[in-house]
């Protein structure tokens, strides 16, 4: 069973009748993928509208994670677990630097989820992503913190936070910089295949602080949810390889929850490389490296991942690589590579 399969079997139960369960988790991270031009209103009214505007054969061209987004909608929008549910304050920004989206969905009285859209097709979320290597906070984390400050009362509903790819992530350092007193109306934190945190970060007293709440869901034939370090992995069983498992569409579910198995070997040695060069260069030298690649991309006119797609593009690319040193470019070239793949 999959996630759209999910909604279709057990959305007909109210979340009293069966509570919030990390698969619930998984749709709204999911529906924060779909660029709404509404808030404040059901999922089922929203839903509505956004499907009359946009067709699926449109949507599905932006890549897995719409596509799933959209089909999770569909059903959605008609199953009483989830259509009275309101969006509230649907944020998206992007710029050269930054690509954040987030919006708040109001599950009762007690219990609200905040959800932080992951990376989508546009350069400069992978940008971001990269660039965690390197230096903290990145924009986003900064869009993060400021929208759970602004939308966590201290009289009021508690809080699960949570997103897929770079939007876990932001869910984690989002939580981990609020003020205490906000800090405890967090419920739960869920990272589902998003990258994790530099050992820096991970020794923090703010980590430790919030850990105890936070789960990292990370797809078996990852690439994404085993940049930087972590401990708290659980590998989820996936129906694609490669970097198509980490579309959340490709996740195997048993009744309320996700079916763990072991990372793959093709995980393991990304993994293992990603280690080896983080270790042997500074962050200076990492941010460099992510800058003069994204910089190539940028003079290119790269825009989305789609671009990379031309080989006129790619091969501009490469060349644009050559003052990088050796084992830069290598690790540079399998990152486009799996991008390409994406793509």
């Amino acid at each position: 069973m999959n996630v759209v399969e999910y909604v279709e079997k057990y959305g007909d139960y109210s979340f009293k009748e069966k509570v919030f369960n990390e698969i619930d988790n998984l749709v709204f991270s999911e529906l924060v993928y779909l660029n709404f031009d509404e808030s404040d209103n059901t999922i089922e009214n929203i839903g509505k509208n956004y499907l009359k505007k946009n067709r699926y054969k449109n949507i599905k061209k932006l890549g897995p994670a719409q596509d799933t987004a959209y089909r999770v909608l569909e059903k959605a929008i008609n199953k009483k677990r989830y259509k009275d549910i309101v969006m509230k304050d649907y944020v998206f920004k992007h710029n050269i630097n930054c690509q954040f989206s987030a919006a708040t969905f109001i599950i009762d009285n007690n219990l609200n989820y905040i959800a932080f859209e992951g990376t989508d097709e546009l350069i400069s979320g992978w940008k971001e992503d990269f660039l965690m290597a390197s230096y903290f906070p990145i924009p986003s984390h900064i869009e993060a913190h400021d929208y759970l400050d602004k939308h966590i009362k201290l009289i009021g509903p508690d809080i699960i936070v949570g997103g897929h790819s770079k939007g876990g992530n932001l869910a984690l350092v989002g939580s981990m910089y609020l003020k205490l007193s906000k800090q405890v109306k967090i419920r739960k934190i869920y990272s589902n295949d998003g990258p994790g945190l530099r050992k820096k970060e991970l020794k923090t007293f703010r980590y430790k602080l919030i850990k105890n709440k936070y789960t990292h869901f990370v797809a078996d034939h990852t690439i994404v949810g085993i940049l930087l370090g972590d401990e708290k992995h659980k590998y989820i069983k996936t129906t694609k390889r490669n970097v198509f498992s980490h579309d959340i569409g490709t996740w195997i579910i048993k009744e309320n929850e996700l079916e763990e198995t072991n990372l793959s070997n093709s995980s393991l040695r990304i993994q293992n490389n990603l280690i080896n060069w983080l270790d042997s260069h500074t962050y200076y030298e990492r941010y460099t490296m992510v800058n003069d690649i994204f910089q190539v991309l940028e003079d290119n006119k790269i825009n989305t991942i789609y671009d990379i797609v031309k080989l006129n593009n790619l091969i501009k690319v490469i060349k644009g690589l050559k003052s990088i040193d050796k084992q830069s470019k290598d690790l540079a070239i399998n990152l486009l590579k799996a991008i390409f793949k994406k793509a």
